[in-house]
């Protein structure tokens, strides 16, 4: 099982995938930090991942921020769970 990547809930909307980066790389080298945007506006959700490059820097990185203020918000930081399959939406197509 990978936990090297990490769910980050609760962040700051004027965050950017830099500044999470640059966040989290304080306690291990990063691989990876996106924080996922609406589709349609492109402003933030408020969560994103990080991945760490080792699963130490991972629970290392849990430690230091978890329930934690970064920003001016508290995040929430756990080991990330697999995607979920869920059925497309299709909204172009009539509904019968």
């Amino acid at each position: 099982m990978d936990n090297k990547k990490l769910f980050v809930g609760g962040l700051a909307y004027a965050m950017s995938d830099q500044d999470l980066e640059a966040a989290f790389a304080e306690v291990g080298p990063v691989v990876s930090a996106t924080i996922i945007k609406d589709r349609d506006s492109g402003r933030s959700k408020g969560f994103g991942f990080v991945e760490m490059e080792t699963e130490e820097a991972a629970q290392a990185a849990i430690e230091k921020y978890h329930e934690q203020e970064l920003h001016g918000r508290r995040v929430i930081v756990n080991v990330a769970r697999p995607r979920e399959e869920r059925p497309r939406r299709d909204f172009d197509r009539p509904q019968y």
